[in-house]
Parts: structure tokens; sequence; C-alpha cells
């Protein structure tokens, strides 16, 4: 490639928005020059040898459908094998394999999480071991999230991998659900020049443009940057459903010296649709209606629009004997605005809507260092980790009058009037430290403790509704035996905690839920690491839930106590990468049976499944081949997912109980591809292929709705040019 001119030059002393602009030109000049083919960046048609190399923890380029390795557990770098967890990456190839674009895709095909949208198909929420999962991770760093309220969608195309580990993880995310850590990591530049243009459409006019656009910008390639565009409008199987995603994502990468790297990057997601609450309610009888999948409860003035900015940093430092310290931090702000509606029966068996507007400003602060490294004791080489965090949640919540309950079913849009706002506040900060003992060459111990002051503040209150945790402690534990050179046996425990709001009699908030998670396990490492398989036992007791409690003088309306407990147990299986040079494969089967063990105040419920609409058995396969010999262009892919029945049983119009199923389903998709040449490769999704009608939610009541159709079968054709 010829020299650049000095006017396309970047420095690091340009502010972040100046590094963009010059990115964004350079990217233009790359694509004015002609291809070369001896250009750094082309594709290479032969596929990846799994025998030569491990693999890194980066996995763009890799081909491959697993990591090297992942701190997202313990902050350790650790391989799969040496992590005494469940744990599932889903890489850059997968995502573009799956054509996956949204969290939504990640939660429908990993292992053991579950994409439940009963609240509507715009506000999804996602379950692990039949718990809600309430913080998402960005390069380890937590954020809370409410996909029925806040919650937003991000966009895969600025990430190289998405990191989860199932059970309890407050050692890494501090307060939180025994769910899961669903860590999104992103992309970083690339040491050479590589642009990638990628064009897609598909079924209900589902169109997608992307750039990705990376270089070194200086000479000596210290200086390195990356941009990524993308663009994706698309209508839906129901009638009149639009939605509308926009990104731009920018990366720069500089190494101060040797041992210092400093990175700066900024997101802007935007993101609307003109659907988000409305599910389709249920018969009086509590049958599911003879509706077809295209009937849309909504209306056509409902709307859902989210623009979330984000900056982050990461400095890393090599200090001495191995050592290294990394302090990472992040900032967002998302603007939202909520208009809709849903069916519903509040005042009578006729139908009627209940409406609804809300808008948001929230603002998300997270800071995260620790210092890592080896240390000798006892004749041995052990590692440790020592780290501070800090996460702030603001969000200032506009309200509207006219949330009725009872409004006609096809009125116009009603009359929303600004009532005033209210704000609340979490303000979290942690210590933590974490270390691997080599007690023997076959033999580590993981001990790990956190600990976490919380403080929750309703600002527009009287401070009734105010509550803090201090100085909680979180534990971890872990055992590895490896019982050869491919296979190791472990148990490990892990807790968490959940703030509670909820009240005793002398007013004092109550003490937070715990959910300890006991797990045994054996994992096996193939071919270098190019292969993990795993198969664990697990059981989560949620302790401390709040009851409500009857005593005579309560300073408020209502008092509880900390007695309540749910038990989740099972088996979680999974193989993910490579079988063979040419083979990649990820499957999982996961069994989680939730139940409650303790509740006084609803004693019909004890040993009752807690969430009987969300399955107990999943199973997810996806696989690919890619041919040699005179077919070396070509590869061929597909996929199943099968779940077990979900029910809910409630009350009918006649006084009755009815319970409303929905079966075992499973779901097939297929994907090929062809290396049309150096530069430029097709792929055609298909998913669905036997069009299986199913609802991928239930209702829960006559009253409301929460039947939602899961997608027909549909199509995607994607090009992609690299150069």
């Amino acid at each position: 490639m010829s020299s650049r001119p000095t006017s396309l030059r970047c420095t690091p002393a340009r502010s972040l928005l100046a590094m963009a602009i010059c990115m964004a030109t350079i990217t233009s000049a790359m694509a004015d020059e002609p291809a070369n083919g001896n250009a750094p960046g082309v594709l290479e048609l032969g596929a990846t040898a799994i025998n030569d190399s491990s693999l890194g923890s980066t996995t763009e380029g890799s081909q491959s459908y697993t990591t090297g390795n992942m701190s997202t557990a313990t902050k350790l770098p650790l391989s799969m094998r040496e992590t005494p967890q469940a744990v599932t990456v889903i890489t850059r190839q997968r995502m573009d394999d799956q054509n996956m674009r949204s969290i939504n895709d990640v939660a429908k095909y990993t292992p053991g999480l579950f994409l439940n949208q009963s609240s509507g198909p715009g506000r999804q929420t996602y379950t692990a071991r039949g718990f809600e999962v309430d913080n998402i991770m960005y390069d380890g760093i937590p954020s809370s999230y409410s996909g029925w309220e806040v919650g937003a969608q991000p966009n895969l195309a600025m990430f190289d991998r998405v990191e989860v580990v199932r059970g309890s993880t407050g050692l890494v995310t501090g307060a939180g659900t025994p769910s899961a850590a669903i860590n999104l990591v992103r992309k970083r530049p690339l040491a050479e020049q590589k642009v990638t243009l990628t064009g897609a459409a598909g079924s209900w006019d589902n169109y997608r443009g992307e750039l990705d656009a990376s270089s070194p910008l200086n000479d000596e390639g210290t200086l390195r940057g990356r941009v990524v565009l993308s663009y994706n409008p698309s209508n839906s199987f129901r009638d009149g459903q639009k939605e509308d995603h926009g990104l731009f994502y920018a990366v720069t990468e500089a190494d101060l010296s040797d041992d210092t790297t400093l990175t700066l990057g900024f997101s802007h997601q935007k993101d609307k649709t003109n659907s988000f609450w409305g599910s389709i309610p249920v018969g009086l009888d509590g049958h599911h209606q003879d509706l077809p999948r295209s009937y849309n409860p909504a209306t056509d003035w409902e709307k859902k629009d989210q623009e979330i900015n984000t900056l982050f940093a990461e400095l890393r430092h090599q200090l001495v004997n191995d050592w290294k310290l990394q302090v990472n931090t992040t900032y967002s702000q998302q603007h939202a605005l909520f208009r809709g509606s849903y069916q519903s029966r509040w005042s009578g068996p006729a139908l009627s809507r209940t409406v609804y507007q809300s808008g948001y400003d929230e603002t998300q602060l997270g800071l995260d260092a620790f210092a890592s490294g080896p240390f000798q004791a006892f004749g041995r080489t052990h590692e440790l980790v020592l780290g501070s965090s800090k996460r702030v949640y603001d969000v200032n919540m506009h309200d509207y009058d006219n949330y009725l309950l009872n409004y006609p079913l096809n009125g116009a849009k009603p009359n929303f009037k600004h009532v005033g706002n209210s704000r609340s506040v979490i303000d979290q900060e942690g210590v933590y430290a974490t270390t691997r003992l080599s007690l023997a060459d076959p033999l580590k111990l993981i001990l790990g403790g956190r600990v976490d002051w919380y403080d929750y503040d309703q600002h527009d209150g009287d401070g009734r509704a105010d509550y803090k945790v201090t100085r909680n402690i979180t534990r971890y534990g872990g055992l590895i035996y490896e019982l050869d050179d491919h296979h190791s046996v472990y148990m490990s425990y892990t807790d968490i905690f959940t703030p509670q709001s909820g009240r005793d009699g002398s007013g004092t908030p109550i003490v937070p839920i715990v959910g300890k998670n006991y797990e045994v396990g054996i994992k096996g490492e193939y071919f270098d690491g190019a292969l993990n398989a795993s198969l664990a036992v697990f059981r989560i007791d949620q302790e401390n839930r709040q009851v409500e409690v009857t005593i005579p003088r309560c300073p408020q309306q209502t008092c509880y106590r900390a007695s309540g407990e749910v038990r989740s147990q099972g088996i979680d299986a999974e193989l993910q990468g490579a079988l063979t040079e040419n083979w990649q494969l990820g499957a999982g089967y996961t069994y989680a049976r939730v139940h409650t063990i303790k509740d006084s105040t609803k004693p019909s419920t004890v040993n009752k499944p807690l969430k009987s609409d969300t399955p107990e058995h999943q199973f997810k396969l996806f696989t690919t081949y890619r041919f040699q010999g005179p077919l070396e262009k070509l590869r061929v892919g597909g996929g199943m997912t099968w779940q077990s029945r979900m029910y809910n049983d409630f009350a009918v119009n006649d006084g009755s109980t009815y319970r409303l199923k929905q079966g075992a389903y499973a779901v097939t998709d297929l994907m090929a591809g062809y290396q049309v040449s150096q530069h430029l490769d097709l792929q055609l999704n298909a998913n669905n292929i036997f069009d299986r009608k199913y609802y991928s939610a239930i209702s829960k009541s006559i009253v409301y709705g929460g039947d939602v159709f899961g997608d027909p079968r549909n199509f995607m054709l994607t090009a992609k040019y690299t150069f």
C-alpha cells in the first residue's frame, strides 16, 4: 500500500471526536484505492488449523466457536477448562454465521439463556437458571438492565464476542440476581488495514448496511483506529410494525510506551419501533385466540425511541515481575420515550386498552481498576488480583398523566401531558480480591471475596424509599483437579446479593436476598483448546426473599421479613468449538427446575414452580462445515433450538381455573455461504425453515395479554466485501 499523505495522519493528542473524523477520512481514502491482492487483511480461503497454536481471547478472524481464555468469572485470564462455572462464548464467527444482530439473538441461541417477551415484543428480559438477568456487562463493567422498562438491545456490530457465565456472579458484578453475567467485549483496532462493507436484504423488507474499517494511523503502528457504521431498517411479520436501528462506533488504541496502552472509544446507538408493549390477550375462557401471526394488537400512534451515547476508556500498564495494572471506565447517557398500549379487561369482560407514556433520562457510570500477577509461596507460583470498582445508576423518569386502564379499543392517540419527574440514584462501591493457588501440579484452588457498599436514594420523596447495604461480603471458591491433559473436575461455591426495599416492623430495611450457587462438574479441552466440553450439576438457593407480615403497629403501610426461599437446580451440558479443522459446533442442553422452598404468606406455592411460563428443558445447537478441495469455497450450516412446554394457571370468567399451555417445540435454521473471491463472500440464512407456529411467550391472565408469536419462516441474504 502506498504511504499516506501527512494531512491524513492522526496523533494521540487529538480529541476523541477529531480522532473519529480522522478515522472516517482515512476510511474514505482507503476505499478510493485499488485493491491489492498482497495487502494485509485479505480473507484466506483455507480453514484455520486447530493444532498449530492455541486460541487467544480475541475471536475475530479465528473462524472458531470458542475462545482461548476469558476473565468474566473471576478477573483471572482462565481457559474454559480452568473456570469452575458453566461458561459459554458466542464468538464473532458464530454471530456472523447465524446473522445475529442484537443481544436478543444471543439470548435466543446461548445455552441456558431464555428470551422472554411476555411484556411485549419490545420489552424483552433474559433469564438464566430461573432468574432474570439484571446486569449487562461491557468489557467487564456491569451496567444495570431492566428490559421491561428502559433496557436497550446492544447492537452486535461493535462487539468481538459475548462471554456468558451462568449462576451467581457477585464477585464481578456486585449486586444482582443469581442468573448469569453477560459480558459484551468490544472490537478493538486491528494491527493491519482492513475494510469490510456488508449489505443484507431479507424477509419483511429487512435491510442492513454496515461499514467496518480499521487501520494503523501512523507509520510506526503505535496508533490504531477503527470505525463501525451500521443501519438496519425493517418491517415485521406483524402488520404495520416497523423498526429502525442505527449505530456509530469509533475506537482508537495508542501504545504510549512499550509497557502502556491507552484505548478510547465512543458509540452512538439509536433505535426506534412503533410497537413495544402490546401482546395478544387470551379469550375469556383462557384459550389462545385463533388469530393469524400477522395480527398486531398495537395502535398506529405507539412508539419506543431510544438513543444511547457511550464513552469508554481502558488503560493497560505492564508492571515489573509480570504484574499488570488495568483501569476501565465507561460513561453512558440514554434518552428514551415510550408511548404504548395493550389490550386489557381491567374494567370488565369487554376488551379495552391500557395506555401509557413515559420518558427516561438515564446515566450510568462505571469504573474498575485492578492489579494482577504471579507471586511465589511454599515453592510454587500462584496468581492474585486486587481491585476496586464503582457504579452509579442515575435515572430521571418523566411522568405523564392519562395512564388509563379503560381506554377505547380503537381510540385516537391520548392527550398525554407531562405532570412531573421522579429521580432515583444507585451508588455502589466495592473492593475485591481473587487468588488462584497452586496446591499441587494437578490441583488448583480459586478463592475470592468482595465487600460492597450499596446506596439507593429516591430523590423526590420523603426518604422512606431510601435504603442502604453496608459492607456486604460476597464469597467465591472453586477447586479444580486435572484428571489428565484433557479433563478436569471441579466444585465451586459463588454467591450474590440483591438489595430489597421492604422494611420490617421498626422501619428498618430488611437484609438483602442472597443467591448461593453450588456447582460440581467435569470439563474437557481438546486440540489445544479449540474444542471445549463441559457437564455440570448445579443448585441455587435464593434466601431472605421478603414476605409480607401482619404487624399491628407498622410505620409504613406494609411490613416485611426476610424469610422466603427459592431453589433452582439442574444440569448444564455444552460442547463448543472445532470437531475437525473444518467443522465448528456450538451445542448445549440445560435443565433447570425452579421452585419455592419457603413462603409463609403463600404456603400453597411451596414446592410449586416459581415461573411455569419458562421452560425447564432447553437444547440449542448450531454447526457449520467448510468444504475442502474443489468445493473449498462453500460452507454449509444448520441448527435447532428446542424447549419443553410452558404453562400458566389462572382464573377465567366463570370462576374456574384454566391451564394455558404452549407445548414443547423445535425450530430449525439453515445457512449456506460461498466465497466468490478473495474479497467477496455471500451467505444465505433461512430461519424456521419448517414454518413452525408457536408462542414464544404466553399470557398470565385473561385481564391482560401475554401471547407473543415466534417468528415465521424468514430469509436473509448477506454480501460482504473485504479489502
